[in-house]
């Protein structure tokens, strides 16, 4: 039997071993979390988050300053576990530049010679910025990683998208399990890449059964943008909820319009699952580039990250000339859910609502 007593003391309880006023999490989403966002979110009780998976050392330890500068709230640095080195294939990736030119630039024979990000430099400076958490993505951290966090005090995130990788986060160390759905926005965070689409369990059935498989608290990400989806989570076992596309409207996203109003105005079945964007498995809106990248004359996307680095010009030009064929617009089922309030008024709404709702 549910139990809403419970579930409420249960978050409150998560909410105040990280000095939260409400169990509402930041997603840390690459490119998408500026510290204006983190920093209304902290200040609005929640958790604030960056995902670093494209930022120097330096750039990270900029955007920590800037969020310390202007909020005493906690947040979590996030990025992606490398994946092994991808199988190049020529003759392939010409044809996806051909395919790529006519929905934006022509793409350079040597667009995808780009230097990888020292993840062991990401490391470092993640703990040396000393945050609350570090959270991972598409696998675990190194052994090494995970002690150099313990002793600096810093608590592990680990995203598990199956109750294999929960365990698998609880056996090297996670002190908490972020449950990713299939609904979530953003790229699916499959250990491996090559499962990603066999494995899409969505966030009802994920959340119960991480919660019965691991002794750690769990986070319930994807598909909750209002009070509904806080409240269910929370009853279905989870400690706590972590929010991405039901910030990107807020005006500290500070999101194109283009893209936000697409996301605002888009249905469930609106969305869809792609590779078209990375290489990786990402859900977005249903743009015409997304649709027409899988038709059966398209080239299969190249793997990550050629693809992604292959797509570079074509989402530059969009972003730029505001057209959102072209744009990696990610967005989560629950995209038209997403409020256009301050992201600080969004996360008090949504804990005083959920607490009224299961009192």
């Amino acid at each position: 039997m549910l139990d809403a007593k419970a579930a409420l003391s249960r978050a409150r309880s998560f909410a105040d071993g990280f000095g939260l006023r409400a169990p509402v999490l930041l997603a840390p989403m690459a490119g998408a979390c500026p510290p204006a966002l983190s920093i209304a979110v902290a200040n609005g009780g929640g958790m604030g988050a960056c995902g670093a998976l494209l930022m120097t050392p330096e750039s990270i330890a900029e955007w920590v300053r800037e969020v310390r500068s202007k909020s005493n709230g906690a947040f979590q640095l996030n990025t992606w576990i490398p994946d092994p080195s991808p199988r190049r294939d020529g003759a392939h990736e010409a044809a996806v530049r051909a395919f790529l030119a006519r929905w934006g630039p022509e793409v350079p024979a040597d667009a995808a010679e780009v230097p990888a990000p020292d993840f062991g430099s990401q490391c470092d400076a993640m703990i040396e910025a000393g945050p609350a958490v570090m959270s991972s993505i598409m696998g675990v951290y190194p052994p090494d990683v995970v002690e150099r966090m313990k002793a600096n005090k810093i608590r592990w995130f680990a995203t598990a998208t199956t109750v294999a990788e929960a365990r698998e986060a609880e056996d090297a160390g996670a002190d908490v399990v972020v449950a990713q759905g299939m609904e979530a926005g953003g790229h699916r965070g499959a250990f491996d890449a090559s499962d990603a689409e066999r494995n899409m369990v969505g966030l009802f059935s994920l959340v119960p059964a991480v919660k019965d498989a691991v002794r750690l608290p769990v986070v319930a990400a994807g598909g909750i943008a209002d009070t509904r989806g806080v409240a269910a989570a929370l009853l279905l076992g989870a400690s706590a909820v972590q929010i991405g596309t039901g910030f990107l409207r807020t005006p500290e996203a500070q999101l194109s319009a283009v893209w936000a109003d697409a996301i605002g105005n888009a249905t469930p079945e609106e969305t869809i699952t792609t590779r078209a964007f990375s290489g990786r498995l990402g859900r977005s809106l249903r743009t015409r580039y997304a649709l027409a990248a899988t038709a059966p004359d398209a080239p299969t996307p190249a793997p990550y990250p050629i693809q992604r680095h292959l797509t570079q010009a074509m989402r530059s030009a969009a972003a730029n000339s505001g057209t959102l064929d072209g744009i990696q617009a990610w967005a989560g089922q629950s995209a038209r859910l997403a409020q256009t309030v301050s992201a600080r008024e969004l996360v008090g709404s949504l804990w005083d609502e959920t607490q009224a709702s299961l009192s």
